[in-house]
């Protein structure tokens, strides 16, 4: 059996203040939570997102980490930084960094292999454009981008990786794929994981939608059998809200 896992991607929103006060009201509401829950939170909140999340179950991330351990990358974290500030999850190929930033599936899987070589969890996001998915090129894009992203890990290491399928056509739009395509296409990354290394291990790496995931979907979407959790948006940056999907 897979731990459900909610991770809230905040993305470019709150100051360490208002971290603490969404976090000390989202405590409560969650604190019967039956799955993983995380706050991926802007870099400049992390020790605010600590402090606030004592005496609960949630966890801390960020949504970016360089992959080289030290150097001349202006603006960036290593792993080591973020290790310290006491951080367990950081989002790695977002959809929006590679849109914006210049992320590509090479320096996906080198960032997520920072990431586990340092102890901590990757939440790897895969998916595809509108014009792909009409084009028939779901299933082979996905399985493609996984697959890359898990290049040099060992299988003890896949195993604990979690994958984020985030439809980009669905991110941000009001737009969602139905229960039945959600779950299809995270089947097909399943598939792609236990070609490679086994399905043993294909079993136990949780996978997420992470397309606008919210209160009014989430069960609908979490009854479905291969996915694991979701990863949310616009829901997350309210208690209230992102109570609902967590407690689906």
């Amino acid at each position: 059996m897979r731990t459900p896992i909610i991770a809230g991607n905040w993305k470019m929103n709150k100051t360490p203040a208002e971290a603490t006060e969404l976090i000390q009201a989202l405590k409560p509401l969650v604190k019967d939570a039956k799955c993983t829950v995380v706050v991926c939170v802007p870099a400049l909140c992390v020790h605010a997102a600590k402090q606030a999340v004592r005496g609960s179950k949630i966890k801390v991330g960020v949504q970016n980490m360089h992959w080289e351990p030290k150097g001349a990358y202006t603006g960036e974290l290593s792993a080591e930084m973020v290790k310290a500030c006491g951080v367990d999850y950081v989002i790695v190929g977002h959809s929006e960094r590679r849109q914006y930033f210049g992320e590509t599936d090479e320096t996906v899987n080198k960032r997520a292999l920072a990431v586990v070589h340092a102890g901590m969890t990757p939440i790897i996001c895969v998916g595809e454009r509108k014009e792909q998915r009409e084009a028939g090129y779901t299933d082979d894009l996905v399985a493609y981008q996984t697959l890359t992203a898990l290049t040099g890990m060992t299988p003890d290491e896949v195993k604990k990786v979690v994958i984020a399928y985030e439809p980009v056509w669905a991110i941000g739009t009001g737009l969602t794929a139905t229960d039945e395509q959600a779950n299809e296409t995270i089947g097909v990354i399943r598939a792609a994981i236990a070609r490679k290394y086994g399905k043993r291990v294909a079993d136990k790496v949780r996978i997420q939608y992470g397309g606008s995931m919210n209160p009014k979907n989430a069960s609908g979407l979490m009854a479905q059998p291969e996915i694991d959790g979701g990863l949310i948006g616009g829901a997350s940056l309210k208690a209230e809200d992102f109570s609902k999907v967590v407690n689906f």
